[in-house]
Formats: structure tokens, C-alpha cells, sequence
């Protein structure tokens, strides 16, 4: 039984590891799994398990995929095709429309879309809800990875509730734990050093990087401790001129994307999340998996609901250095016990596991139904 998943790229994303977690699940259960990419590249390209079949459309623009996502649906009929990213799920519609095909289609939404919109400095993503209003109702189903992010598709963008699903991401599997078990060289985690407060995401406005570099600077005044944020992007340049501005130099790095940053994660003393919005934030996850304390601004929509309203870490308001400030402090200051750590990696276990995920994503896509016949 072939299943289609349709992405722009495997670009460093949170939507594109859940994408390959996903395939790999589903060709462990037997399915033909076809990861069909507008084009392949991207730093994940590495990681594709080896049973998936890679289709690369070789396209310069994810519009330019649309003629041979229309062709693909009609050559190989998969029984479904789920796509991630909401300008790839654009694509995806319209190209079953055009294939006329029984493909059974489901998108799945990974970002607060309003919020995101307003973020954005092009004019493609502006208009992404105009789009979406207009499209995802010809889905057979929407997958929204947040209660957050469902409410706002059914509320805000006119998708049918009866369409819209929650499923939370597949974040924690075992290969996260054996990850995060591999040697660490970097100086400041040896025995004796001061604690690191670690961020990890995309160097882009939305994860606001520069209130998170602020708020440290005020933190190093009263607890000797360092900063490392992990990622690439187009903000780097303005946030290493803060640093320097700062005076932080000594004490911030930013080393740029890391395939694995697991080891990182479990040796950090504190994960912070500045994110001025998200939609279900992975690495906040992947640290409470970890047993890592964490700290997030109380962005839509993702983190109260991954900490259960502040239950497993600190939850301040949005853009707000004071508050950040004081609850690293805070998160430096006093001491985990044992018991907490476990605590919140079982919880992470139980909420956002890979099987819990793959038994909702095989309803979803109608795998089920057609095993059944």
C-alpha cells in the first residue's frame, strides 16, 4: 500500500524531522513509503531512512511542483498523500484537483498561520490565509499538531471542524535518547564549568533570539553562567552585532545548526524557548524528554500547552526581558532532584510518543480503512 509524503525540501525544520519520523514509522508497519520532495536538499537529506523512496522533483520553487505532483498522482496512485507546510499543502490540493485521482489527501498545519503571517516579509506569506480559507476545505482532512493551532484553522480560517484534527508530533523516540547519549567536546559542558542556558531554532524574527540574547545579559550580571543557541538563518548578522554590543562575546556562541543537538540538550542546565510564536515547539519537547528544565514565553500556541500551564517549566509573557531574566534565574539558581527529571520526561513519553502518533496519523490518513478491506 503506497502512502505519499509531500514536502518543499528537507530544510533543518521541525515539520521536516516529524515528516521523516512519520515515514520511517510507516514503512516499519509495511507500508510503501514515497517522500516526495519539490526538491531535494536541505542538512535532513542525510538522515532518510533507507526503506522510504526518495522523489525528487528537482523543482527551483514549491509552485514548480505542481505539473509534476499532478503527474506523480497519476503514475503511482498512492493510496494517500499527506503534506506538511502550508504552502506545499496549497500545492498538494490543487494538484489532486488536477490529477482527478481517488488519492485520498490530508494536510497537516505546523505553524500558527495568523501569527506567522504577520511575521512575514514576503508577499506569499501575507497571503497564506487567504489561501488556506480558500483551500484546505477541498482537504479530505487537516491535521493541526496543537489544540492552539486547530482552534485558529476552525475560527479564523473557516476550516470545517469535522475536517480538523489534533495530533501532537512524534517527538520522542528511542532514537532521541540514543542521540543524546553520544559524546559532547564542547568546552564549557566538562566537569566545573559554569552552567549554559542553550537555546535551539532557526535564526528567523519569530523565535526573537535577540530577547532571549537581552535577557541573558541581565542573567550574567547576577549568575555567572553562559549562552549557546543552536541554529542557522537569516538573523544571524543582527544577533551577533547584540552580542557584541553587549559586551557578551566570552560568554554567548552561536555555532550554527547541528544535526544532533541531543547531547547538547540533556548536559544544558536550562532550555529556553523566546519564541514570539509557535505552533507545538519540538525542542521544548525534546528538552522535557531529556529530563531539561525549561523555560518559554506564553506564545500562541504552542507552550502552555506542552507545559500544561506552566506544570513541567516557567511560562513568561511574550517579549517581556524582565520576566525571561528572572525566570533563568530562577531555573540556574534552584537545583532539580532527581525525581523531577524523570518526571517530566515521562510525561513528554506519554503525551508525545512515536507509536501514540502513529496510531492517529494511520486513522487519519484512512490506512486503516483500507487494510481492513
Amino acid at each position: 500500500m503506497r502512502v505519499g509524503l509531500f514536502l518543499p525540501s528537507l530544510a533543518a525544520g521541525g515539520a521536516e524531522r516529524i515528516t521523516l519520523t512519520l515515514a520511517e514509522g510507516l514503512s516499519r508497519r509495511g507500508y510503501q513509503v514515497d517522500l516526495v520532495l519539490a526538491r531535494a536538499d536541505g542538512p535532513l537529506l542525510a538522515q532518510i531512512p533507507s526503506p522510504l523512496r526518495l522523489v525528487d522533483f528537482k523543482s527551483g520553487r514549491v509552485a514548480q511542483s505542481l505539473l509534476p505532483l499532478v503527474r506523480y498522482l497519476k503514475r503511482e496512485r498512492p493510496v494517500v498523500l499527506l503534506s506538511s507546510l502550508n504552502h506545499a499543502n496549497v500545492v498538494a490540493i490543487w494538484a489532486r484537483r488536477m490529477a482527478r485521482v481517488p488519492t485520498r489527501l490530508v494536510v497537516a498545519e505546523h505553524i500558527g498561520v495568523l501569527p506567522s503571517a504577520a511575521w512575514s516579509q514576503t508577499l506569499r506569506g501575507k497571503l497564506m490565509p487567504f489561501w488556506i480559507r480558500n483551500t484546505y476545505p477541498w482537504a479530505d482532512a487537516v491535521v493541526a499538531v496543537s489544540r492552539g493551532v486547530a482552534e485558529e484553522l476552525v475560527r479564523d480560517l473557516g476550516v470545517p471542524r469535522e475536517k480538523v484534527r489534533t495530533i501532537y508530533n512524534p517527538v520522542v523516540t528511542e532514537e532521541l535518547y540514543q542521540k543524546a547519549e553520544e559524546p559532547l567536546e564542547h568546552p564549557w559542558f566538562r566537569p566545573g564549568e559554569e552552567p549554559v542556558v542553550l537555546g535551539v531554532g532557526r535564526l528567523v524574527p519569530q523565535k526573537d533570539f535577540s530577547l532571549l540574547i537581552r535577557a541573558f545579559a541581565k542573567v550574567r550580571q547576577r549568575v555567572p553562567s553562559r549562552l549557546l543557541i543552536l541554529g542557522e538563518g537569516p538573523e544571524r548578522p543582527a544577533l551577533e552585532a547584540l552580542v557584541r554590543g553587549l559586551g557578551l562575546e566570552a560568554y554567548v556562541e552561536m555555532p550554527g545548526f547541528m544535526a544532533n543537538p541531543y547531547p547538547y540538550m540533556r548536559r544544558a542546565s536550562v532550555l529556553a524557548l523566546s519564541s514570539a510564536s509557535e505552533a507545538l515547539p519540538t525542542v521544548l519537547i525534546e528538552a522535557l524528554a531529556l529530563g531539561t528544565k525549561v523555560v518559554a514565553t506564553d506564545c500562541p500556541y504552542g507552550p502552555a500547552e506542552v507545559l500544561e500551564g506552566g506544570r513541567w517549566g516557567r511560562l513568561v509573557p511574550v517579549g517581556d526581558e524582565e520576566a525571561l531574566a528572572k525566570a533563568l534565574m530562577e531555573a540556574l539558581l534552584q537545583p532539580d532532584s532527581e525525581t523531577e527529571k524523570q518526571a517530566r520526561a515521562r510525561r513528554a513519553r506519554e503525551r508525545f510518543g512515536l507509536e501514540e502518533a502513529l496510531r492517529a496519523y494511520e486513522e487519519v490518513l484512512g490506512l486503516r480503512d483500507n487494510r481492513a478491506r
